[in-house]
């Protein structure tokens, strides 16, 4: 499942540059996550970095993109084939 950054984010920057398929970006009002980029750090890293260095727990699982493991592992394959 996709990210998600709740309205509770303070725009600290800990979780831009952390994200290695460039899904997090600036909201007109917190950061914000395009979930067809978010893979959960899935081909990556065992756990999603954004999460890890979020001072505030503002990162959630969005419910409005449920995936499963083998989906995130396909969308890493795939945005690694158009990025490469």
């Amino acid at each position: 499942m996709a990210l998600l950054i709740t309205s509770e984010c303070i725009n600290c920057d800990m979780c831009l540059p952390e994200c290695p398929n460039t899904a997090i970006f600036e909201g007109k009002k917190f950061y914000e996550i395009d979930a067809n980029r978010c893979t959960e750090c899935v081909g990556f890293y065992p756990e999603p970095t954004c999460v890890a260095v979020c001072p505030i727990n503002c990162i959630i699982p969005d419910p409005a993109h449920p995936e499963e493991q083998t989906q995130l592992l396909e969308k890493f394959q795939q945005l690694n084939i158009i990025s490469n």
